[in-house]
C-alpha cells in the first residue's frame, strides 16, 4: 500500500510539473470538474484516463448522474467528472459523475434558456400554483399562468379546489416547454408551456387582422367571458379568442352562460390582437339597438318592464329583448327606500316612467314616481 501511495504521489508530482510546463490548464483540486476518456466500465466502477498521466475512478453512488451524457458509456468515450478525492486507497483520483452531472445539467439548462429551444418535460406533481416537472433530471416549476390555453384550468368561479384537481390530472403527462428562468445557486428553474405555444402560433396569428369575421365553437365559458376556437382562413391549425362578457350582447348580462354554452357555433369579429391574445366581439355583428332607442322610448312616457335584478341602488329593468333600464333607488318611491327588495323582486312586471334616454352611453333611466311628485321633490330639495 505504501508503494502504491509513493507511485501515486510521484505520478501526481509529475502530472503537476508537466501540466505547468505545457501550460495546459490549472492543476485540478477537489471540487473541480475535469475531462477524461473511459478506460473500462466493469461492474459498478468506471475508470477514466486523465491525460494519459493518471487514472480516476467513479464508483458507488457517484455513478448516478443528472445528465443524459452519462448513460450507456463505453470505452473511449470522453466524459466530465468532478474530483472528490485526489487519492483513494488504490492511489487513484476519486471522481463523481453525480456532481459533474448536476453541473452539466444546470449548464445545459442555462443554454436552453438562452436558445429558447422547446424541450419535453414530465409532470411529477402539482400544487395550487402550478406543476412540478423534471427537466433533464432537474426539478422545475411550471406556473399556472405559463400553461398553454389547452391546459389552462378554466374553472367557473375560480374554485381553487377544482383548479387543483385539474392540475393534478396532468401528473404523468409530458409537455413541451421553454426554459424561462435558471438560478443554480437557489435551485430555481421556471419553465413555460405558453411560450412554446405562442411561438408556434405567431405565423398563424399573422394571418388574422382586426376587423376579420370568424366562425367557431365556444370552447370554454368563464365568469368574465367565453372562449371561441376558430380556424383562420386557409389554416388547418385552430386559434382561440376571448369574447369578453361586455362583447357578447348589447344588453346587460349577469353571466356569459346565460347567453352561450359549450360547443355553440358563433360568428364574431376580431377587435384586438395583443401578442398571442385575440379579442373577439359577437355583439358587433348585430345592429346596436341603442341607435334607435330614442325613437321607441320617449322621456316622460310610461312603459311596462320586467325587473331582472334588484340591487341596493335600484332595479335593473328589461323593456324589450335588447334594451334595459335602471330605476335608481331614489326613483322608487316618494319616501326614502332603505331596502329595494321590499318593493319588488326579479320577475315582477311594473309600470315605469322614462326619465332619461342616453343612447351614446347605453343608459335609460326609469322611475316609479308620478311626474308631479318628482317635481315637488326637486322643488323641496332646492328650498
Amino acid at each position: 500500500m505504501k508503494e502504491a501511495k509513493k507511485v501515486a504521489v510521484a505520478t501526481s508530482s509529475k502530472l503537476d510539473e508537466l501540466l505547468k510546463e505545457e501550460g495546459l490548464f490549472v492543476i485540478p483540486k477537489v471540487g473541480d470538474t475535469i475531462k477524461g476518456k473511459v478506460l473500462s466500465t466493469k461492474g459498478r466502477e468506471i475508470r477514466i484516463d486523465i491525460l494519459g498521466l493518471t487514472t480516476g475512478v467513479v464508483r458507488g453512488r457517484e455513478l448516478y448522474a443528472e445528465a443524459e451524457a452519462y448513460k450507456n458509456l463505453k470505452d473511449g468515450d470522453e466524459v466530465e467528472a468532478t474530483v472528490v478525492d485526489m487519492e483513494n486507497e488504490n492511489g487513484e483520483v476519486e471522481l463523481s459523475f453525480r456532481y459533474a452531472g448536476q453541473q452539466r445539467a444546470w449548464k445545459d439548462l442555462s443554454e436552453l434558456s438562452t436558445s429558447g429551444e422547446p424541450i419535453p418535460v414530465k409532470v411529477l406533481d402539482a400544487n395550487k400554483g402550478g406543476l412540478i416537472v423534471r427537466v433533464n433530471h432537474v426539478q422545475g416549476f411550471l406556473p399556472v399562468s405559463q400553461l398553454a390555453p389547452e391546459h389552462y384550468p378554466r374553472v367557473a368561479g375560480g374554485d381553487k379546489q377544482k383548479i387543483f384537481e385539474k392540475l393534478r390530472s396532468f401528473i404523468g403527462e409530458t409537455m413541451r416547454v421553454r426554459v424561462l428562468d435558471v438560478h443554480e445557486d437557489d435551485g430555481k428553474l421556471i419553465v413555460s408551456e405558453k411560450a412554446v405555444w405562442e411561438e408556434e402560433q405567431k405565423n398563424i396569428i399573422a394571418q388574422c387582422r382586426v376587423g376579420d369575421i370568424v366562425a367557431g365553437d365556444v370552447s370554454a365559458v368563464a365568469d368574465f367571458g367565453a372562449f371561441v376556437k376558430f380556424f383562420p382562413t386557409g389554416s388547418t391549425t385552430p386559434l382561440e379568442g376571448l369574447v369578453h362578457i361586455s362583447e357578447i350582447a348589447w344588453q346587460r348580462i349577469d353571466h356569459p352562460r346565460d347567453v352561450l354554452k359549450m360547443n355553440d357555433n358563433v360568428r364574431a369579429e376580431i377587435i384586438g390582437i395583443e401578442g398571442s391574445k385575440i379579442f373577439l366581439s359577437i355583439k358587433k355583428l348585430t345592429e346596436d339597438p341603442w341607435k334607435t332607442v330614442a325613437k321607441r322610448y320617449k322621456v316622460g312616457s310610461w312603459v311596462e318592464g320586467k325587473i331582472i335584478k334588484v340591487n341596493p341602488f335600484g332595479f335593473f329593468v328589461e323593456l324589450d329583448a335588447d334594451i334595459q333600464g335602471l330605476a335608481h333607488v331614489s326613483e322608487l318611491s316618494d319616501k326614502a327606500v332603505e331596502d329595494p327588495t321590499k318593493l319588488a323582486k326579479p320577475g315582477d312586471v311594473m309600470k315605469f316612467r322614462i326619465v332619461s334616454v342616453e343612447p351614446d352611453e347605453h343608459r335609460l333611466g326609469l322611475s316609479l314616481k308620478e311626474e308631479g311628485a318628482a317635481k315637488a321633490e326637486k322643488t323641496e330639495s332646492k328650498a
